[in-house]
């Protein structure tokens, strides 16, 4: 099996509402996804996928909806206040933790039609989650 990774950056805000913790708060991160691709064969190129159609789908589709935006979860009372004042907003179904970000991209890249098999979601220099796909073992 072939695997390549390619790393995105992005800057994001959000805030977890049911936190007893400081994430309860609106706050910033800079983010970085690590997105790893598989392949039992290579492309006539000799590749998995050439990295620049990583960036160009799963990149393009951060900078559109996620890079310099507050992710927030539905129901949050920040959402309608910021959708009203014009402020760039995500809204998403679930908290937006790490590990709930990590799956939710790696859905997207497989909508994107990347072989995507996991997906590294850091967070901060020292907190990352990762979302893989199960392989079977057989």
């Amino acid at each position: 099996m072939y695997e390549i990774t390619r790393s995105l950056s992005f800057c994001y805000g959000h805030r977890l509402i049911d936190h007893a913790g400081k994430c309860a708060h609106l706050h910033g991160h800079n983010g970085q996804v690590e997105v790893t691709l598989a392949s039992s064969q290579l492309d006539a190129q000799g590749m998995v996928v050439d990295f620049q159609v990583i960036r160009q789908r799963l990149g393009a589709w951060i900078d559109a909806n996620l890079d310099h935006r507050m992710i927030l979860q539905t129901g949050d009372p920040a959402l309608t206040t910021l959708l009203s004042l014009g402020e760039p907003v995500y809204e998403v179904a679930f908290p937006p933790t790490a590990e709930n970000l990590a799956r939710h991209l790696l859905e997207k890249a497989r909508e994107l039609e990347l072989p995507v098999q996991a997906v590294r979601f850091q967070e901060t220099p020292s907190c990352h989650a990762t979302y893989r796909l199960e392989t079977d073992p057989a």
